[in-house]
């Protein structure tokens, strides 16, 4: 059994988000979308759906750098606002996160703060857009995919939050070749995953290779139903790499299920 990332039919793809992205606006009586653009390519390929699916007069994109963000990042954000023709709103987060160090008595040379303090700059943006939803009667779009989604590599409250998510069916290797069909700039289409939830913070800080090798171990292990051994075997990937994988998708479970509560007897 050959284990390869499925080949995506990009026009019945588009077809099919822009017809969810619709559905869902007009379910909820919502007047429009709002959702974060980073300069990255899940923000891009998602806002680049919204405007097919709604125009650009009904998406909003919100820019929320913080000091260490890339100036690249944020130049990229504001060019493909413009080419969209979507309204954008740009808010610097490092005010909001000081007033929550100083608050919470947060010493952010702490190593063991890193990682909470890198959550709480996630939970504030989704704070942000959040208002913006409301403030304009919009749907907040989650911009995840398939594979952040089933390593769990996303800020419970944070980025996880949404109220509708386009793409979390593709996997990254699928959203960077739907971003190519649509005409994407290059430099976002093959930029590197890095959140920038820290000063420098990359995707192989935490994860232990890139979405190139990833995808096929969650295609593997999650579409093919194989052995851990068994995908090690077929992908030639080491095997404490699959099995970090599959420990990051079981550990990870409470991010993708409802909070648990004891159910009322009758």
């Amino acid at each position: 059994m050959e284990i390869s990332i499925p080949k995506i039919e990009f026009e019945r793809t588009v077809n099919e988000i822009t017809n969810f992205i619709k559905c869902e606006v007009d379910k909820a009586g919502a007047s429009g979308v709002v959702l974060g653009l980073s300069g990255g390519i899940d923000s891009s390929l998602t806002a680049t759906l919204c405007v097919k699916a709604l125009g650009s007069n009904r998406v909003l994109g919100v820019i929320m750098p913080a000091s260490f963000t890339p100036k690249e990042d944020v130049k990229d954000a504001f060019e493909l606002a413009n080419k969209l023709g979507i309204k954008t709103k740009f808010i610097n987060i490092d005010d909001i996160c000081e007033a929550f160090i100083k608050a919470l008595k947060i010493d952010p040379s702490d190593p063991k703060v890193k990682i909470p303090l890198a959550n709480i700059r996630a939970r504030i943006r989704m704070i942000i857009l959040y208002f913006y939803a409301n403030l304009y009667n919009y749907l907040v779009v989650g911009t995840g995919d398939k594979s952040e989604y089933l390593i769990g590599y996303f800020t419970k409250h944070g980025d996880g939050a949404a109220d509708l998510f386009p793409i979390l069916h593709l996997f990254k290797t699928q959203v960077r070749e739907l971003a190519s069909h649509l005409g994407l700039p290059e430099k976002i289409v093959k930029k590197p995953s890095s959140p920038q939830l820290y000063p420098g913070h990359k995707l192989t800080d935490e994860i232990p290779a890139d979405y190139s090798v990833i995808d096929p171990i969650l295609v593997g292990l999650f579409e093919k139903g194989l052995s851990v051994d068994k995908v090690s075997e077929k992908l030639g990937v080491p095997l404490e790499i699959v099995n970090d994988i599959l420990h990051r998708h079981l550990k990870t479970e409470h991010k993708r299920a409802a909070p648990p509560s004891i159910k009322a007897k009758r």
